[in-house]
């Protein structure tokens, strides 16, 4: 039985993390705190469909610029006014817009009165300034989200700092966990379409793959979709690589994030295994992604990668928290390592997680095409990823206890 205290919400994307449409927004100010919000917002992923256009000059200036030419999908006006002068003002700028335009009007007054009288006569939203980028952009993805649509899942991309570090891996076992512990229905794409290691990771061979939908991603329905996807048990599926190299592979950005969309319509928790090699659908698959986690092991040319990708995803997703750091294959015997201290100090970034070096368990279950929790075995390793997994979803975490002096669990926290 069920306690009540145990009910937890649906997993997916939340409000915030959800794209907004290829839409016209444009914005008039009346102040420059107030347009520096919007353009931080302008330059988010999830309004990266959008094209934003942010000028001076308030209502009035709206008013002038579209008397005799069409409005956009979204206007966005700032007024300094208050009470009767404010709507005396919007109802002017109401003659010259078009009757499918959305008004969202930024006012300096917490006035309950107002946004009432304002919602009357039709306006899509009313925010006092400041404005928080953040919120700005949850009232736009609000304002053309279908209230009959299924929500959206949560996308997690798992890239690798190089090559070997155990990327893949931990990203089947931490799908694995979600799914079988959690029960959280979960999907694992696997991107790496020449050497792609899900199948065999979960010893299953597809008959059809991803390559097959980015070959048509305009075909990608339910029903087709239904067909390609692996099943592992009631909550797990995979969307395995066919992992051939008599195939050219030269699909294009749009054919992946169509892949992405579609699976994230069916379900809520997405992890995608992305190659080690770097291409624009790469970057922009990271950049899009609702959380990245970045795995390394403590070696210079993984630190070097790290600092790299994360100084560009810093710069690309202005409003979102760092990635996820996880220091892989620590404690190898004989190799000279990066000290996890050193290491986090350069990145600016604590390690989420740090997994001992141990060949045996991760050998053991490669061999059998089992996951690691799978062998039954206590082991900090399967601890460490039973924790993480719990880190992503912000479900109820199994306690770590750290028992190998190579296994620590940081607080995930970006250095100040």
């Amino acid at each position: 039985m069920v306690r009540g205290d145990d009910i937890q919400e649906p997993f997916g994307a939340a409000a915030h993390e959800r794209p907004v449409p290829r839409i016209s927004i444009h914005a008039f100010c009346e102040f420059p705190d107030t347009g520096a919000a919007l353009q931080r917002a302008g330059a988010d992923r999830r309004l990266a469909k959008s094209q934003l256009n942010v000028q001076l000059g308030g209502i009035g200036a709206a008013i002038e610029h579209y008397s005799g030419q069409l409005t956009p999908n979204l206007l966005v006006v700032e007024t300094r006014l208050a009470g009767k002068p404010a709507l005396e003002e919007l109802d002017r700028l109401a003659e010259v817009c078009d009757p499918s335009t959305k008004v969202v009007v930024i006012g300096r007054h917490n006035d309950v009165e107002l946004y009432r009288e304002l919602m009357r006569r039709g306006a899509s939203e009313y925010l006092v300034a400041p404005l928080d980028p953040l919120h700005l952009i949850e009232v736009i993805a609000g304002l053309y989200a279908d209230p009959e649509g299924r929500p959206i899942g949560r996308v997690v991309a798992f890239v690798g700092a190089r090559g070997g570090v155990g990327s893949s891996t931990l990203a089947h076992n931490v799908g694995w966990c979600i799914a079988e512990e959690q029960q959280i229905n979960t999907t694992i794409v696997d991107f790496d379409l020449p050497f792609g290691t899900v199948g065999l990771n979960f010893n299953d061979e597809p008959a059809q793959s991803v390559a097959d939908a980015l070959t048509t991603p305009e075909r990608l329905d339910d029903v087709l979709l239904e067909r390609i996807l692996l099943k592992r048990g009631d909550f797990l599926s995979l969307f395995a690589a066919p992992a051939v190299l008599d195939r050219d592979y030269e699909a294009g950005l749009e054919a992946y994030e169509a892949v992405l969309d579609a699976v994230r319509q069916s379900s809520p928790c997405v992890l995608v295994d992305l190659p080690r090699h770097w291409a624009p659908w790469i970057k922009a698959t990271l950049i899009a992604a609702d959380e990245v986690v970045i795995v390394a092991s403590p070696d210079l040319a993984s630190l070097r990668n790290t600092k790299n990708m994360v100084e560009l995803l810093r710069h690309n997703r202005p409003n979102d928290v760092p990635p996820r750091l996880v220091l892989n294959k620590v404690g190898l015997p004989k190799r000279p390592e990066i000290p996890v201290k050193d290491f986090a100090e350069t990145i600016g970034i604590d390690p989420a997680l740090v997994l001992s070096y141990d060949p045996l368990i991760f050998g053991q279950a490669a061999n059998n095409g089992q996951m690691l929790p799978e062998l039954g075995q206590k082991s900090p390793v399967v601890e460490g990823v039973r924790h993480f997994a719990g880190l992503l979803t912000g479900r109820k975490a199994v306690p770590v206890a750290v028992s190998n002096p190579f296994l620590s669990l940081w607080s995930g926290k970006k250095r100040a």
